[in-house]
This record gives structure tokens, C-alpha cells and sequence, in this order.
């Protein structure tokens, strides 16, 4: 299991940007792949973004695409989530998660994979 601890996030207007920041302590973290997801009021929990444990992969939903960049260190044990062009319709709690089923798994993993996650952190986007 991969213990994770969430930084960044805040109020913003429109159209600017943000950089979320997940780090762990786990010695694993350099091994599995990576991701953030964000659930808003009323909304499931969605993808957002997912990183390969090497970093050499990423995939990102629809919505995220050509706007958000995700990122890692693995020396640091950190993760990123860039974000630009921010939208209202970003507003939501987003959190970091690891796929921690599979060490040095090829690729960006399915969604129902990531079962370790940080503690969440809030977005808000005023228009």
C-alpha cells in the first residue's frame, strides 16, 4: 500500500491555472503507475489523468486533454497535475491515486486499478 499526501489546489478564476502536488515516503512509489481523479457534487468519482510508472505514458479524459499535464518525479516521489485554462466546470475535489496492483506495469492502467488515494484537495473555479 502507497500512502499519499496531497498539496496545492485553492480558488481561482477562470482561465487561470493551478499545479496539485501528491508525495509519499513509499519506497514503492517509482514502481506503479499513477493517477488523479476528481468528484464534484452529485458526480461520480472520475479520471482525470494517469501516468506510467516510468512516466514514459499518460492518458488523460477528454476534458483534461490539451489542458492538463501530469507528471512525476520518481527520485522525489512526487506527482503533478498542472493545470491551465481552468474552467468552472473543473470545480472539484481531486485526488491523487496509485495503481499499486502491478509493479512496473506497461502503460496506463484501467481506471478500477488505482486503490490507494491521498486525502483529496479542493478546486474552485469562479467565473
Amino acid at each position: 500500500q502507497v500512502q499519499l499526501l496531497q498539496s496545492g489546489g485553492g480558488l481561482v478564476q477562470a482561465g487561470g491555472s493551478l499545479t496539485l502536488s501528491c508525495e509519499t515516503t513509499s519506497r514503492m512509489f517509482s514502481m506503479y503507475p499513477m493517477g488523479w481523479f476528481r468528484e464534484s457534487p452529485g458526480k461520480e468519482r472520475e479520471f482525470v489523468a494517469g501516468i506510467s510508472w516510468s512516466g514514459a505514458d499518460t492518458d488523460y479524459s477528454d476534458s483534461a486533454k490539451g489542458r492538463f499535464t501530469v507528471s512525476r518525479d520518481n527520485v522525489k516521489k512526487t506527482l503533478a497535475l498542472q493545470m491551465n485554462t481552468l474552467k468552472p466546470d473543473d470545480t472539484a475535489v481531486y485526488y491523487c491515486a496509485s495503481a499499486s496492483f502491478s509493479p512496473f506495469y506497461r502503460g496506463v492502467p484501467p481506471r478500477d486499478k488505482y486503490a490507494d488515494w491521498g486525502q483529496g484537495t479542493q478546486v474552485t473555479v469562479s467565473s
